[in-house]
């Protein structure tokens, strides 16, 4: 999956340093990342004075900043780097794009409205005013892998983009359990019920800024699909044999369901 990257190891805790004209910058519009050929530009190649200490991979230090235009660099989508780039470029880019977008959407104050300063010494937004702290998001999700005998349940996406097979999935809600949710998504997407709910895996999402959580489970029941109009175009039993084995060796979904494929839950 897109996070592991051995012997390479992502170095997260936040700390105050200044920056390099040779450390990296990841510079983002809409959904993509700055890049010439696989690579980042280096503050070196920018013109702006403000850049954001983000994290470190190896000795390898990046930042983000105010996105400008540099000559020979073009935007790249990030979805296109979950196969396009080695694993670490990709790991960078969408880990870097959780923090940028945190970072985006917090200048200001929720409460007394006055401008965030970044703490010195940890990775949180504090206010000058009343004090308030505000620190990265992390948004909870399961990913479904609901096995009746030799089929997996599997669905497309309402209104996307995004058209290949993909499991049952959904946001924890607040006040609930992780294989609640499990249970709740299942029934609300498909009308199915589920039993001998078993967690798998998890997963850093930074596109989605999730953290993604895998479980397989069994059918309990009637297997008469009622299917959620709004959220999936599809949701059908696949067997092992007809299972896909996409390309894409970034995500939980596609080892989930290579897993039922090749190994069998």
């Amino acid at each position: 999956m897109i996070q592991e990257i051995y012997p390479s190891k992502l170095i997260n805790t936040y700390y105050d340093r200044a920056w390099t004209d040779a450390d990296t910058v990841l510079l983002y519009r809409d959904s993509g990342v700055l890049m010439r050929g696989d690579r980042f530009p280096v503050i070196g190649e920018c013109t702006g004075t403000r850049f954001t200490y983000l994290f470190s991979i190896d000795d390898v230090h990046y930042y983000t900043g105010e996105y400008e235009e540099i000559e020979g660099f073009a935007v790249r989508p990030l979805a296109e780097l979950r196969t396009g780039v080695d694993r670490v470029t990709a790991f960078a880019a969408m880990t870097g794009s959780h923090l940028f977008r945190w970072y985006d959407s917090h200048r200001y104050c929720g409460h007394c409205c006055t401008e965030l300063v970044h703490s010195r010494t940890e990775r949180v937004l504090e206010c000058p005013q009343c004090h308030a702290h505000y620190y990265p998001q992390i948004s909870p999700a399961v990913i479904v892998g609901v096995v009746n005998g030799n089929k997996m349940l599997v669905s497309q996406y309402a209104g996307r983009e995004y058209t290949r097979y993909a499991l049952i999935a959904g946001y924890v809600e607040i006040g609930e359990t992780a294989e609640e949710a499990v249970q709740r998504e299942v029934r609300e997407e498909t009308g199915l019920r589920v039993r001998n709910i078993r967690y798998y895996k998890n997963q850093p999402w930074g596109m989605s800024g999730s953290l993604l959580i895998g479980y397989f489970c069994e059918l309990d029941g009637d297997d008469t699909i009622t299917l959620d109009h709004t959220e999936l175009s599809l949701a059908t039993w696949m067997s092992r044999e007809n299972m896909p084995d996409y390309e894409d060796h970034s995500s939980l979904t596609a080892e989930m369901m290579r897993v039922f494929k090749y190994a069998g839950q």
